[in-house]
C-alpha cells in the first residue's frame, strides 16, 4: 500500500486511540478520593504502568474498510448474519419460549430446552452428555476445580490456558506437573515421575488427568493428542487411570467431520472424556510468506520470525490461528504499521504470554479472501524492508512511518509506552 494512501490511525474515537489512552497513569487525579477508591486506582496504575491494564474500547475492524484478521469469528458467522438468522428462525419455532429461567438450574430454574441443546452438542461430538456454561473460561475453572479428587494429580501441558491454571489452584490434587510445551518425551518422564512418586496413582487407586488443547490459542500450533494417549495408555498399563481433558475452544467448527474438533478429526472420542476455506487461506499465508525473496534474510538477520512456518507443507493439517514475531522492541511497530494499511491483527503480551514472548496473533476467517492473506504478507515485508532500511542505516529515520505517527501523538499527550523509544 502506498504511504499517500494509508489511513489515520490516530482517530479520537478508534481503538488504538482509547486503548493507549486508557493506560494512561492516574496518580495525580486519584489524591482527593476516599481511600478506597484511591487503592483500586493505584492498583490499576501499576498494570497502566505497563500497558497491561485490560480495557473495553471500540472493536474498529468491524467497520467496513477494515480486514479482520483478530477476531474469534473464524467461520465468519457473525460478519454473514447467518447466527442472528438461525436464532431468529429457532426462536419462531417456539413461539412460548420463556427467555427468563426465573432461577438457577439447581434451583428450579431448569428447562426442556436447555436439556435438549446439551443432549444434541454431546450427540454432536460423540460424547455421553454436555454442560452448557457462560464461557470456555468458565468451563476449565469448573472443570479442573471440580473434578480432581484427594490423591488425584494432574499433568498439563506447559502453555494451557490461564483459565486452566485457576481451576487447578482450586483443585484437590495432590500434585500439579508441566511438561514442556507439545513434547512427547517430557510427557513421558512426568507421567512416569509421578508414578513413581505417587503409590495410590501407580496401585491404580488415583488417578492422573492431563489439561491439554487441542490448538494453542497463542501459538497456533496442534497438540500431538494420539501420541500423548498412546503414552498414556503405555504407562497406565491398562488401569485406565490416566484421563484427558481437551480444551476445543479454538478448533471446534474448523476440524474434524462437520466441524466437532480435533478429537474427532483424529477418532479418539473413546478414548477421551467453512473449515475448507480456512485451510486453503492458512496454505496462502505460508505459501505467500516462504516464497516471497525477502523471507530468507528477514529470518537470518532476526527481523521477521514465523515459528509455523517450518514444514508447514508437510502437515496433514493447518490452523487459522498463525503467530509473527520480531525483536521485543519492534512488536508494537508492525502492528501499527499494519494497523496503518487496514489489517487488525492481536497483539499478544505479557500476562498473557511470556516475559519477553511478545508476538502478533494473526486468525484467519471463512469470510476471508486470499487477495486480503496476499496483502497482509506484502504489508509485512513492506515493514520488513522499512525496518531493515533503518537498522542498516540507509534512512535517517530511526522509527518506522506509522510508529512513529503515534508516537508523536502520544508525545504531545504525555503517554509512554507501546514501543516508544
Amino acid at each position: 500500500m502506498d504511504h499517500n494512501n494509508r489511513q489515520s490511525i490516530l482517530s479520537p474515537t478508534g481503538s488504538l486511540v482509547k486503548h493507549i489512552e486508557s493506560q494512561r497513569v492516574r496518580t495525580h487525579l486519584t489524591k482527593s478520593l476516599p481511600t478506597f477508591y484511591r487503592n483500586i486506582e493505584e492498583a490499576l496504575d501499576t498494570r497502566r504502568a505497563t500497558q497491561s491494564l485490560f480495557s473495553i474500547v471500540p472493536n474498529n475492524w468491524q467497520t467496513k474498510n477494515a480486514v479482520d484478521f483478530c477476531s474469534n469469528d473464524y467461520l465468519s458467522w457473525n460478519t454473514t448474519g447467518l447466527i442472528r438468522s438461525k436464532f431468529l428462525h429457532e426462536l419462531s419455532l417456539y413461539p412460548d419460549f420463556s427467555v427468563a429461567a426465573g432461577g438457577s438450574r439447581v434451583m428450579e430454574g431448569n428447562y426442556p430446552y436447555i436439556e435438549e441443546t446439551e443432549q444434541e452438542i454431546a450427540s454432536f461430538h460423540g460424547a455421553e452428555a454436555g454442560l452448557i456454561v457462560n464461557s470456555a473460561f468458565d468451563a476449565n475453572v469448573m472443570v479442573w476445580s471440580a473434578l480432581p479428587r484427594p490423591g488425584d494429580a494432574i499433568v498439563y501441558d506447559a502453555l494451557v490456558h490461564a483459565s486452566t491454571h485457576e481451576g487447578m489452584e482450586r483443585s484437590l490434587a495432590i500434585q500439579k506437573t508441566e511438561f514442556q510445551h507439545n513434547d512427547i518425551e517430557s510427557f513421558r518422564e512426568t507421567l512416569v515421575s509421578i508414578m513413581d512418586s505417587q503409590p495410590r496413582i501407580k496401585q491404580g487407586r488415583r488417578s492422573i488427568l492431563v489439561a491439554v488443547e487441542s490448538v494453542y490459542s497463542m501459538e497456533g500450533d496442534v497438540c500431538p493428542l494420539a501420541e500423548l494417549v498412546e503414552v498414556a495408555k503405555e504407562i497406565s498399563q491398562g488401569q485406565g487411570n490416566i484421563q484427558f481433558v481437551i480444551d476445543e475452544t479454538h478448533s471446534t467448527g474448523l476440524f474434524g467431520p462437520n466441524g466437532t474438533g480435533i478429537v474427532c478429526e483424529l477418532g479418539l472420542e473413546d478414548e477421551i472424556a467453512g473449515q475448507d476455506n480456512v485451510q486453503f487461506l492458512a496454505q496462502t499465508f505460508f505459501k505467500s510468506l516462504t516464497s516471497h525473496p525477502l523471507w530468507p534474510t528477514a529470518q537470518e538477520k532476526g527481523v521477521l520470525s514465523v515459528p509455523l512456518a517450518d514444514g508447514w507443507e508437510e502437515r496433514p493439517f493447518l490452523t487459522h490461528i498463525v503467530t509473527i514475531s520480531t525483536r521485543q522492541k519492534y512488536i508494537y511497530w508492525i502492528y501499527l504499521h499494519l494497523l496503518s494499511a487496514s489489517f487488525y491483527v492481536l497483539p499478544v503480551k505479557h500476562p498473557v504470554v511470556p516475559i519477553e514472548e511478545s508476538r502478533l496473533r494473526v486468525t484467519f476467517h471463512a469470510e476471508n479472501t486470499a487477495a486480503q492473506v496476499v496483502a497482509l504478507v506484502e504489508e509485512v515485508f513492506a515493514w520488513v524492508e522499512e525496518i531493515m532500511l533503518i537498522e542498516e542505516g540507509a534512512t535517517e529515520r530511526k522509527i518506522t512511518r506509522a510508529a512513529n505517527e503515534v508516537y508523536e501523538w502520544m508525545e504531545r499527550e504525555g503517554l509512554k509506552g507501546f514501543g516508544m523509544p
